[in-house]
């Protein structure tokens, strides 16, 4: 057990990631395939309506992700994620075997929201399952699955491109749903939340998965998961006498506040990158630099494996060395640099004026090196699961577009250095030192040098 457990653990319900990862990729090839233009049926609006088949799936994300929250809490990490991979089995069908646009849209819809779910519950259990000195590495994991769920995804779109008539984007909409039933079947088999189970005051239980976290086999190791599990019970007890479900205790005080504009902030700014209008519209915007349709899913396929070759390299063996802030500065900077270079060669050789190779070359080249900054800061920090916000087409918007990026990475950077937190090698019970709560754990609960036999004795660790 130990690390190795974790990790495994960790790998497995990122499948909820992958599927993450498979949707963007996978869309972003079937809007461009001839067959699946066929199936919309009105070329004059094409642009428009396949647009619209990517935003209403964030649509859904953005009410999955609402959602979430209260199901992880009601009836545990474990099963949020369950209820997420059964409704993204109805939403999939729902895709592959839509019979007209208006039954793929609501497809997309149920999808999106069970991608939501998904979105908030995967990083969710995986930080709470991840000793202090690794969860960097473990919850970049869902980083990782979402950037192999893109690789397959591409080069699934690929080769279906090929396929004769709706059955090409069919069955490349339908793969979905094998990984999605795995995810639905095999999370039973993993162990709930300590830290969730210790809300529920089910004190044993969640002891004996922190012993199997640990890999408790010798009398050191048993030492160290003892005394994580009775900072987690004190600061899980401290938090339970002065919880409340209103709304407003998101900026009731100063330290709450500073932790949800942090929070919610690191996610905008992830959308900020543009890097989810790469990942949807990618095919489109080589289109745009004057490659044929075959041309841009190839490229694409290969686009898709730099993110996550680079995203494995950097929670391996950088995240959790430097630390959480300096990559996203780095991440920021460097997108003003790249969107600064894409905006001068659009804006330089529009579509169809000249076939200048060089100018595609470094397009070409410019695109791939963002995705590499969104591995080495927003990607696996952040986890990017959130909507992308923007319900338009690439289509005809031009190196004007590249403007909003650079200006949005600009202020990212600024906002980054001023007011972040170094949350590197800090366990989940000590944030609040960082963030400068003032809730006692010791003190609420009358914490003394005997406070593990205190516990014992109040019956805190029995189940109920």
């Amino acid at each position: 057990m130990g690390r190795a457990y974790n990790i495994f653990i960790a790998l497995f319900c990122s499948i909820g990631s992958f599927l993450f990862g498979y949707d963007s990729g996978i869309i972003a090839s079937v809007i461009t395939f001839s067959q699946f233009e066929d199936f919309v049926h009105d070329p004059a609006k094409y642009s428009s309506l396949s647009g619209a088949v990517v935003s209403t799936f964030t649509g859904g994300c953005f009410f999955g992700c609402m959602i979430a929250g209260w199901t992880s809490d009601k009836f545990g990490r474990k099963r949020s994620i369950q209820l997420g991979a059964l409704i993204d089995l109805w939403g999939c069908a729902m895709q592959a075997g839509a019979n007209n646009l208006a039954c793929m849209l609501i497809g997309r819809i149920v999808a999106g929201f069970a991608i939501g779910i998904l979105s908030m519950s995967v990083p969710l259990y995986n930080t709470e399952i991840a000793p202090p000195k690794i969860r960097g590495f473990i919850v970049g994991l869902a980083q990782q699955m979402i950037g192999i769920g893109f690789i397959v995804a591409n080069w699934v779109g690929y080769g279906c491109q090929y396929l004769d008539g709706y059955g090409s984007w069919r069955l490349a909409l339908g793969l979905q749903l094998i990984p999605a039933f795995m995810l639905l079947v095999g999370i039973q088999f993993l162990p709930y939340s300590p830290r969730w189970l210790l809300e529920q005051l089910r004190d044993d239980e969640a002891r004996a998965v922190v012993y199997k976290l640990h890999g408790v086999d010798t009398a050191e190791k048993k030492e160290s998961a003892d005394a994580e599990f009775i900072d987690m019970q004190l600061t899980i007890r401290a938090e339970t006498t002065t919880r409340s479900r209103r709304l407003s205790d998101l900026w009731e005080t100063p330290a709450m506040l500073k932790r949800t504009l942090v929070a919610v902030g690191v996610q905008v700014f992830g959308q900020f990158s543009g890097i989810n209008v790469i990942n949807y519209f990618g095919p489109s915007m080589y289109q745009s630099l004057g490659l044929s349709p075959g041309q841009s899913l190839l490229i694409q396929g290969i686009y898709g494996a730099v993110g996550p070759i680079t995203n494995f390299i950097f929670i391996t063996c950088i995240l959790d060395r430097v630390g959480r802030k300096k990559p996203l500065m780095f991440g920021a900077a460097g997108f003003v640099a790249t969107y600064s270079v894409l905006t001068a060669i659009v804006a330089s050789f529009p579509p169809g004026t000249s076939d200048n190779h060089p100018a595609q070359r470094a397009g070409i080249a410019v695109i791939f090196l963002t995705s590499i900054l969104f591995s080495l800061s927003f990607g696996p920090i952040s986890w990017v699961l959130t909507s992308e916000v923007s319900n338009m087409a690439i289509e005809g918007v031009g190196w004007r577009y590249y403007l909003l990026f650079i200006l949005l990475n600009l202020v990212d950077f600024c906002l980054i250095a001023l007011f972040f937190p170094e949350t590197r090698g800090k366990s989940l019970e000590q944030m609040a030192e960082v963030f400068g709560d003032d809730i006692d754990p010791h003190e609420v609960l009358g914490h003394h040098p005997n406070a593990k036999e205190k516990l014992d004795d109040d019956g805190t660790h029995k189940e109920t």
